[in-house]
């Protein structure tokens, strides 16, 4: 079962990750990635999945990967965009570069008490693809 996670009455807008500029190259298949969502306890919080395979990202109409959430349930596997990701099972500099800007921008925005803390970046759709909601407002389906 998921831990609870609340949403705050601002939600501040994630600018930094529709605007990320990653190859699809960057990750490989067995590679622990997060996929933040917000924050708990003042530090960012998110999603870990193993990526799998590539897989088509019909949102963005792009090269995207497969995931696997060890915690999904129906939705165990997900297709999500690189940018979307970042690494877990090894530092690399685009990764913590990308991290530290969601740091150092979102963080402050986000009350540092209490659990987890979704600000609903993200929407996942009837084909199990992982969007973004400024992908959304692009015209990601």
């Amino acid at each position: 079962m998921p831990d609870p996670v609340s949403r705050p009455p601002y939600v501040p807008a994630d600018t930094i990750t529709p605007e990320r500029d990653i190859t699809h190259e960057h990750f490989r298949p067995g590679d622990q990635v997060t996929v933040v969502k917000g924050a708990a306890g003042g530090e960012l919080w998110g999603e870990t999945m193993t990526v799998v395979t590539p897989s088509w990202h019909t949102a963005t109409d792009e090269d995207g990967w497969r995931l696997r959430n060890p915690r999904g349930g129906t939705r165990t596997f997900i297709t999500a965009h690189p940018r979307y990701m970042i690494h877990t099972s090894r530092l690399c500099r685009d990764c913590l570069s990308h991290q530290r800007a969601l740091e150092d921008r979102i963080l402050p925005k986000i009350p540092a008490a209490g659990g987890p803390v979704d600000c609903g970046w993200y929407t996942l759709t009837e084909l199990a693809q992982l969007v973004h909601t400024n992908d959304t407002a692009r015209g990601g389906r």
